[in-house]
């Protein structure tokens, strides 16, 4: 078991209600997220594992021959090689919707934190100063949408409550999905154009790397707030840079990262960036839920059941 906001209370029921079932957990020993090196001592033995935002890669499988079940405690997959896992007969499984309300609710908050640049407001005022700094109102402007899965329509929810209008982009869904929320579907380039607040709500993958590039930023209109909660690789930070330092954007907000920890991330620091450590998921709700459903998913796999959030097939009991 990986996840650091599990291993903090090994002692708490949830672990306790799955040391019952399996006998020996072994915990993450570092307090952060692993490398792929780091994992590969620590898989020869286990025939589960509930993983966080680790680095699970073929050498890892490989070392791992008892391996039968990988339970993510969360629901982005990017850093499982999903190859792998399946050519060893590993079941892949998440959490999905477990942190939904969690990350939606952050994303709203980054938003508004943007537009009144609140934590630079806060920092002066602890250090005695009295700024004025002037921001950005959001009610009568357009939030865009990248994303119309659970947290994308949460968001879009949340936006027009503050006076917003959502439009959306999503090319996996059908229409119907656009037109129950009563939200505009629009292409990615249109979504850019029209858009005073861009939110990021997609997986990783080779296509959606650099989403938001060079190009897609010089769309938006000036003054406008990009603020991504989904993973670090779809936001282009270097070009986003640029965009702050040249006037172009009124704030950047970002909880995740090309490399995290972000120690070389050209947008931590700059007044016009708003950042957080990958805490979306992390609210005492979202939190249970994931756990919840990732010990279910991995007693299932275990158990040769189909468990619920698979990703790859379940290869059925040995």
């Amino acid at each position: 078991m990986t996840p650091t906001s599990l291993c903090r209370d090994p002692e708490g029921a949830s672990l306790r209600r799955l040391r019952d079932e399996v006998g020996e957990v072994v915990l993450n020993p570092h307090g952060r997220p692993l490398t792929a090196a780091e994992l590969v001592p620590l898989v020869a033995d286990v025939d589960g594992i509930i993983a966080g935002l680790d680095d699970y890669d073929a050498a890892v499988f490989e070392a791992a021959p008892r391996l039968r079940v990988l339970a993510r405690y969360g629901v982005g997959v990017d850093r499982v090689d999903l190859d792998a896992a399946a050519a060893r007969g590993v079941v892949v499984t998440r959490t999905p919707g477990a942190n939904a309300i969690a990350v939606a609710e952050l994303a709203i908050g980054l938003v508004l934190a943007a537009a009144r640049g609140i934590p630079r407001l806060d920092e002066a005022v602890r250090a005695g100063e009295w700024p004025r700094l002037e921001g950005k109102e959001l009610t009568g402007g357009t939030a865009g949408v990248v994303g119309f899965g659970a947290i994308g329509r949460l968001v879009a929810e949340r936006a027009r409550g503050l006076g917003m209008t959502a439009i959306a982009y999503d090319p996996m869904l059908p229409d119907e999905a656009f037109a129950q929320a009563g939200v505009e579907r629009v292409g990615i380039d249109e979504l850019c154009r029209r858009s005073d607040v861009v939110s990021l709500h997609v997986p990783l993958l080779p296509e959606t790397r650099h989403l938001l590039d060079a190009r897609r930023l010089s769309l938006l209109p000036p003054g406008a707030i990009v603020v991504n909660t989904a993973r670090g690789g779809l936001l282009d930070e270097a070009a986003a840079r640029r965009a702050l330092d040249e006037g172009r954007l009124h704030g950047v907000a970002v909880d995740v990262y090309e490399t995290e920890p972000p120690s070389s991330s050209p947008l931590v620091g700059h007044p016009g960036v708003v950042a957080t450590p990958h805490a979306g998921g992390h609210t005492s709700g979202a939190v249970q839920r994931m756990t919840d459903q990732s010990i279910d998913a991995l007693l299932a796999g275990l158990r040769g059941e189909q468990p619920d959030g698979l990703v790859t097939p379940a290869p059925g009991p040995r």
